[in-house]
């Protein structure tokens, strides 16, 4: 089976780049928001792998992973990991 293809939807993207840049402004320095964005890459990488490696959430199709101290909810289906929100 092919891997999936990780699909980050526009408030999603919006979302990881807010954190990102919050991080950068409070440490001035893009030190750590490199290293947490390492984070959110290996785990999608992860997902994609194993796509039921998330916990169920109230909705049947959305799951959610912790990575550090964010949630990451997404939806997959056989080509795609579709990412909702960070």
């Amino acid at each position: 089976m092919a891997q999936r293809k990780i699909v980050w939807t526009k408030k999603a993207n919006i979302e990881r780049k807010e954190v990102l840049e919050y991080w950068i402004d409070k440490n001035k320095s893009a030190r750590f928001s490199k290293k947490l964005n390492l984070h959110f890459v290996e785990s999608l990488k992860q997902i994609c792998i194993y796509p039921n490696l998330g916990r169920k959430t109230s909705d049947e199709k959305t799951r959610v992973i912790i990575v550090r101290n964010y949630l990451i909810f997404y939806e997959f289906n056989e080509k795609e990991i579709i990412i909702q929100s960070v």
